[in-house]
């Protein structure tokens, strides 16, 4: 077995590594240059320099750290919640037909109406604005979910299940040997997908219903006309995005080795 070190000079020798460093490194150069230059439309956004800057007063900022970790909260709260409710009930709608022709209208009636469209309703409905935050994050991931693990099923080559029926499998068997090994790979889209849209919608509830979390960092950024704050408040979520969903990747493929290969 390979030891963590060589695991990690294997890891950063990748190609695709330095192919994704050199595109943002180009990314930021040519930011800088616009910014400099005063470009239309970059030119009035500050400089990476600048935003750096602001980034290393940030790091030593108790509050900084603190909006991390309450957005950390609610999004796990809100992202565990939907996966603990949601995982079930797309299975269960994808293994039985009758159960899906019942509830799926409901949840295409309720899935296209945005997440943050639910922000004043959460508001008068929970008894605080943090459940009602953490209510609008499970919304954001649940229906995502549902819906790629239905179609996920749905996908399943139907000679599958015809071998294993014909085979003397029982129903049960079915569903535990063939249609959820084949609908992980949905279930970790699902998953994936669900995260980011947590962040979108927890940021944007943030900047609506409270004063903690990266979402009020951001926009209080903006009230006081502290444009680098804006950017550090904006990268600082687009990074927990990433790190979030990679996490979730990470742990997918470890339950579907299969796709490793691909």
């Amino acid at each position: 077995m390979a030891s963590l070190g060589q695991r990690l000079k294997k890891s950063l020798s990748a190609p695709s590594l330095r192919r994704g460093a050199l595109a943002i490194a180009l990314f930021f150069i040519g930011w800088e240059l616009a910014a400099r230059f005063k470009a239309p439309i970059l030119g009035a956004i500050p400089a990476p320099s600048e935003v750096l800057a602001r980034v290393w007063v940030e790091i030593f900022n108790p509050y900084y750290w603190r909006s991390w970790g309450v957005s950390l909260g609610r999004i796990l709260a809100g992202f565990l919640i939907a996966q603990v409710l949601g995982v079930p009930l797309g299975l269960f709608l994808g293994y039985s037909q009758k159960a899906r022709e019942i509830v799926f209208p409901l949840v295409e009636i309720l899935r296209p109406v945005p997440p943050l469209a639910w922000v004043p309703v959460s508001v008068i409905f929970w008894p605080s604005a943090e459940a009602s935050m953490i209510f609008v994050t499970f919304l954001g991931a649940f229906f995502t979910v549902v819906l790629n693990i239905v179609e996920g099923i749905e996908a399943i080559d139907v000679r599958y299940l015809r071998a294993a029926a014909s085979l003397g499998s029982s129903p049960r068997d079915v569903f535990w040997r063939v249609l959820l090994p084949a609908s992980l790979p949905s279930v970790l889209v699902g998953m994936t997908v669900g995260m980011g849209i947590t962040w979108c919608v927890v940021v944007a509830a943030e900047m609506i219903a409270t004063n903690t979390g990266l979402g009020y960092l951001t926009w209080r950024g903006y009230v006081a006309g502290e444009f680098p704050m804006i950017v550090v408040g904006m990268l600082s979520i687009g990074l927990a995005g990433y790190l979030s969903s990679s996490l979730i990747r990470r742990i997918g493929l470890y339950f579907t080795p299969w796709l490793k290969s691909r």
